[in-house]
């Protein structure tokens, strides 16, 4: 059974009257990549910054390994910070940046050259201990970042959107080489962003918050085929969302009469369902089946193609229905989705639906 490292409950932050987060719980486990996902404001940052002793919560507790830290200073909690800007010494060699956390604990010399050298191996920039800040890459200097993190050997590392100043390209090879390595040193981490992309490819489990609150923690694979809320739902990924009246429930799915005329299977939370409730169906793009032959068409819903768009790999496709709801469908782009021309008539199936409250 995995260790918990970080403890946080009932944490709450206002400024002034404003509530910016909380009240918020959550643990994090020896070795986890977690990562708190939402948009601006939503107090992901706060949150972190209450982990690492920049903020102080008005309310609540943090445990680091079960020793209380609610209020120690952050030189004096165990923990590495990366953050966006990379905060580097800009007339500090990089040897002198790396070393810095090792000097303020008074390590000796020796030992100092000798780790800042091993981290600097295992963030893959091997004999630039002697550059300075503006001698290197975006990519690099945040390699420099991350060994200064990590040369402690902290219980935590904390993370602050440190890729947002990358390119495009390079920001998606850095996030997999930071997974690499966060995986071969085993380290606790807690990650901060605003892109679902970094939170899918680098994360054990997401934190989703909204509001200063969390909406929902899961594994990135729960957290897009079973959202819990609208929220959720629509933040995750695109997402087709359709009125519904549940019909029944049995055999832990409910039977759901939609708006654009088809009967479908969902599940979800059931606990509070009843026939009658209306409801919402959430289908994901890549779940609309499309059928052009109109011998396919039993009992399935008749749409036109109102926008086809390619996008190399994909076709996507924006079909809307008698009563007038437009869907969003992502197919391969292949010859038999490729001679689905805009304006033509198509049949239309939902998969793997997941029931979600009206306005929830």
């Amino acid at each position: 059974m995995s260790q918990s490292v970080l403890h946080l409950s009932g944490v709450v932050k206002r400024f002034g009257e404003t509530l910016a987060v909380g009240p918020v719980g959550f643990e994090v486990q020896e070795g986890e990549f977690l990562t708190l996902l939402g948009p601006s404001g939503c107090g992901k940052t706060t949150t972190l910054h209450i982990v690492a002793g920049l903020l102080y919560p008005d309310q609540g507790e943090v445990r680091l390994r079960g020793r209380e830290i609610t209020r120690l200073d952050p030189q004096h909690r165990d923990m590495g910070l990366v953050f966006q800007n990379y905060a580097l010494f800009p007339h500090k060699t990089v040897f002198d940046n790396v070393a810095f956390g090792l000097r303020m604990r008074k390590v000796a010399a020796g030992e100092i050259r000798e780790r800042v050298l091993r981290m600097l191996d295992v963030v893959g920039l091997p004999g630039v201990e002697n550059r300075q800040p503006h001698q290197l890459s975006g990519g690099q200097r945040q390699r420099v970042a991350l060994a200064r993190a990590l040369v402690i050997e902290p219980s935590l590392l904390l993370l602050d959107e440190p890729l947002s100043n990358l390119d495009a390209v390079l920001r998606k090879r850095m996030r997999l080489e930071l997974r690499d390595i966060q995986q071969r040193l085993g380290i606790a981490t807690i990650f901060v962003t605003h892109d679902q992309d970094e939170a899918f490819e680098m994360s054990d489990r997401v934190i989703l918050m909204n509001v200063g609150h969390i909406e929902q923690v899961a594994t990135p694979e729960e957290l897009y085929d079973n959202p819990t809320s609208r929220f959720a739902a629509e933040f995750i990924g695109e997402v087709n969302l359709i009125d519904g009246t549940v019909a029944g429930v049995d055999g832990g799915a409910a039977q759901v009469q939609s708006a654009i005329g088809g009967r479908y299977r969902a599940r979800g939370d059931l606990a509070s369902v009843r026939a009658g409730d209306e409801v919402l169906l959430m289908v994901r793009p890549e779940r609309v089946e499309i059928e052009p032959d109109a011998a396919a068409a039993d009992g399935l819903v008749p749409a036109t193609v109102a926008k086809r768009v390619f996008s190399g790999d994909l076709l996507i496709f924006t079909l809307r229905t008698a009563d007038g709801t437009e869907l969003t469908a992502s197919k391969p782009s292949t010859q038999r989705y490729r001679a689905i021309a805009p304006d033509s008539s198509v049949w239309i199936d939902l998969g793997e639906c997941r029931l979600l409250p009206r306005g929830a």
